[in-house]
Formats: C-alpha cells, structure tokens, sequence
C-alpha cells in the first residue's frame, strides 16, 4: 500500500506519462489519424493540434463506437457504455467503458481506499463488507449492438469487479443490486446486511439518509453503528456533503470518519488523503490525463475562444476556478466533462469541486456557484438548528406589472427543524443572503449596487423534491437533485408541485 502512495509525489511527471500512453494509443484511432494525433507528441504540441470537446461533439464517434466499430477512438471494440444524463438538460450520454477504462476505475477505486486506511493509520476497514448504494446494476443490450451493453457505471463495475473483491468485500450482492424499484432494494439491502460485518458504507448523502432510517425503521436502533458495530468509513462523493452532514453524524453514531471522494461517469477524479479542509487529492496516475480553463475564459459554445487558455496540471493556480478538462482511456480526448473545480494546494495537487457550468446562478451576472450554495445552506442550517432535506434555487426576473422591478433569487427548501421553533421564510432568507454576500464578491456587488433584490424563500411541504424526482425519473440511488439553474424549468415545476 505504501509502495503504491510514495509513487504520487511527482503529479507532474505522471501526467506528463500519463499523456505519452494514452497519445500512443490513440495515435492508432480513426479519431486520433483524423486529428493529427502522434505518439509521444508534447503537450503543446498536442493542445495547438486537437480542440476541446463537449458531449455533442464526440457523440458521432461514440455512435460510431456504439454500432460495433473497432478502433475509432480508442484501439478495439468496447462492449460497455455508462449512461449518464448528469444533472442538466439534454441529450442521455453513452460513454465508452474500455477494459482500459474499467482497469482506471479499479485502481483509482484501491488508491482511494488507501489513502483512507493510510490516513486512518490501519487497515482494519478490509477486514469486512463493503455496502455500495447505488443505481441498479442491470445492463441493457443496445438496439444497434446486441453485443454490447448499456446502464448505470455502478452496474458495469459491479458485473466486472474482481473475484476476490465480490467473495470478501461487495455488497449488497448481484442480486439485490440488480434491483430497479428502489423501495424494494432498500428493503432487500437492510435485511441482508443487518447481520453482516460492514465495515464501509458508500454513496450519495441523501440517499445515504434514506437507507439508514430504513435501517433504524426495521432494526430499531438509534444509529447505524449500534448496527454494524465495526463501522468506521463512510464513502461520500457526488454532491457537497454540507446540508447532509450533521444528520449523517447523527445516523452514524460515534467512531465514524467521513472520507470523500470525486466520482465521475468519466473517470474517477479524486479522493481524500488529509483532513477535509485540505481538499481532494487528484488522482495522477491512473491513466487519466487533465487539463483546466480558467472558468472567466470558458464560453460553452465556443471552444476557439478559450482553448488556448487551457493548461496541464503544473500551470493550475490556488483559487482560481477551472473548468475541467479530461483525456482518458475509453478515447475521450480533451473532453469538456463540465465539472468547476478549485485547487487549495498544487503540490500535492489538491482540489475541491466546485459546481457545473450549465448549474450556476448568472442570470444577472452574479456567478453564484453550486457549492457557494450548499455552504451557504450548511451554515444557515447549523446556525438557526434546521436540518436542510432538499434544496433548489433560480432567478426571478422582473416583473414590472407585479411591481417586481429588479430580479433576485428565489429559493425552494425542504427542511426539518431540529432545534428551532417555527420556520420563518424572512428569516432563512435574510441569512442566506449575508451568508452569499461574504463568500462572492460579484453577488455582494449586484446586491449592493441594486442590480439584484434581497432572494425570496419557501419553505415546502415534506415530501415536495421526492415528487419532483419521481415525476423525472429521478429517484434513486445514483441521482442528484439539481441545485441551481439560470432559469425557471426547475423552479416552475416545483412552484407548481407545492401550489395549494
């Protein structure tokens, strides 16, 4: 374990590595003789040659993947693809998992577990079982390609996991895992662990929520490690944990560390190697290669525009925000993935994620990111003793014949009050403001300078974002509620949802 950790002090060299093996490869590619791609080629060389791409445009290579086709990105036929829609509107992705690919995920998956047993000072958390929850694992045949196979990223690891990982550490099991309705699973997944020695617990924090009142509804325990006496690791990744985190304490019970990790459908990011406050320690080398576009530069729909801005991982500065970009073994080359991220340190490179470029508040030029957000409702949270269920916020814009003549946030939250007596709307709303007042300078400004009026707060019956979800085909244990949008497609709908 050691061996493998002392090799992460130089991330520069293994990126630099990193980008030879993987220009090799896709040297030999229909995509890469297209672009010009060559083995050994320099990074510069390589950035002035080939041009940043979102999902819309790799898609006509990836269909091409999809039919059958052998060596279009990368070299062979893939027989997997990760359906992700992520948590913005358009078009449901497919992309490739190579057996590369899945050999990223699975040492990426160990590094990550590593730097938990490392920082923990002991290995004890590979003694038991290991409780994922996630989406359902069944794979579906493409229409196009009956060879091939198609569904949650979860599911195609699960299928593909080594046999001694799915004889001593894996649960909840194929079979339940395979499940698709999620009460059921729930249901399934509590009585075929209830007795078993978990020693891990993963997945997305509210989804987490859910399980272990489940748990306490049939056990009757107070916490889950009144449960699962040898619980000490909660895996956490995917969305901020802030809203979550004192309840997840609460379920937990003593004697539980967090340790937070940068899941994507494209690759797996980072994990955390130190105390929280240090960040997420990027993973260099595990066959991914990165770059990053300062987030002041980016302009979705124009990659001519900002593609000479983009640098490799020794350019990144502290504080600034970047928009992440990926190369990877299943042949993504200079993917826009879409992730926001911010580094606290560089050497070692570490990073927070810090939203979506299509979910952040600018409708008025106030730059508001997802995780400005969660902070924000983390601390409002903790400060006046509510506990944060759900949230979502979008802009109101003016309405002159309402009288409303300057636009301001409006905010949708699902709470429960731990602490406090009645909830008050003004109130939430007042703090939450301030609160985003002191954390970004050009919300600060707009509210200051009278381009944005003071955000307007409901507090929404229990059960309202479940509604949501549900209607979207949303619920379950891989999904994400959307925090943010620069418009109403979200809001209306949930307007609508707790209309009397």
């Amino acid at each position: 374990m050691r061996s493998r950790l002392r090799r992460t002090h130089d991330a520069a060299r293994e990126q630099a590595e990193t980008l030879h093996w993987l220009l090799a490869r896709m040297a030999t590619t229909h995509f890469g003789v297209s672009e010009g791609i060559e083995s050994r080629m320099s990074w510069n060389h390589f950035a002035r040659r080939v041009t940043p791409r979102p999902y819309e445009d790799i898609a006509p290579w990836i269909d091409r993947v999809k039919r059958g086709e052998a060596d279009v990105i990368w070299p062979g036929r893939c027989d997997y693809f990760a359906v992700s829609s992520g948590t913005t509107a358009g078009r449901t992705k497919y992309l490739p998992v190579t057996p590369a690919m899945l050999d990223h995920f699975r040492r990426a998956g160990l590094d990550q577990l590593f730097y938990h047993a490392a920082r923990m000072g002991r290995s004890t958390v590979f003694r038991g079982r290991h409780l994922f929850l996630g989406g359902s694992t069944t794979l579906t045949p493409l229409p196009e390609n009956p060879r091939a196979r198609a569904g949650d990223l979860s599911g195609i690891t699960a299928v593909n996991l080594p046999a001694w990982a799915e004889r001593h550490l894996y649960e909840p099991g194929r079979e339940i895992a395979q499940m698709s309705d999620w009460n059921a699973k729930l249901r399934a997944m509590v009585e075929r662990t209830r007795h078993r020695d978990i020693r891990l617990l993963g997945g997305i924090p509210s989804w987490l929520l859910i399980l272990g009142e489940t748990m306490q509804e049939v056990t009757g325990k107070g916490t889950l490690r009144e449960v699962w006496p040898n619980l000490e690791c909660l895996v956490h990744g995917g969305v901020p944990i802030g809203p979550f985190a004192e309840d997840l304490k609460r379920l937990l019970g003593p004697g539980v560390s967090f340790h937070e990790v940068y899941p994507a459908s494209e690759g797996f990011i980072a994990a955390q190697d130190a105390s929280p406050e240090a960040g997420l320690r990027l993973i260099t080398n595990a066959g991914i290669f990165y770059e990053f576009v300062p987030l002041e530069r980016f302009n979705e729909g124009s990659p001519s525009d900002w593609a000479a801005h983009a640098v490799p991982l020794e350019g990144v500065r502290c504080g600034t925000d970047y928009v992440l970009l990926m190369t990877t073994p299943a042949g993504l080359c200079r993917y826009v993935i879409g992730d926001v991220v911010r580094f606290l340190s560089t050497h070692p490179p570490r990073l927070v994620y810090a939203g979506r470029t299509r979910l952040q508040l600018s409708a008025f030029g106030e730059h508001v990111l997802e995780k400005e957000l969660t902070d924000a409702v983390a601390a409002v949270s903790a400060e006046l003793g509510l506990s944060c269920v759900n949230f979502h916020v979008a802009p109101r814009f003016v309405n002159p014949s309402a009288g409303e003549t300057r636009g301001r946030h409006e905010w949708w939250l699902e709470l429960r009050a731990v602490d406090a007596g009645p909830l008050n709307p003004d109130r939430l709303a007042l703090a939450l403001d301030a609160r985003l007042q002191r954390s970004n300078d050009d919300y600060e400004a707009k509210r200051l300078g009278g381009g944005l009026d003071a955000p307007w707060v409901h507090v929404v019956a229990p059960g309202t974002f479940e509604r949501w979800m549900r209607a979207e085909g949303k619920w379950g244990g891989q999904s994400k509620m959307p925090r943010c949008r620069s418009d109403r497609q979200i809001a209306d709908a949930l307007s609508a949802l707790s209309a009397p």
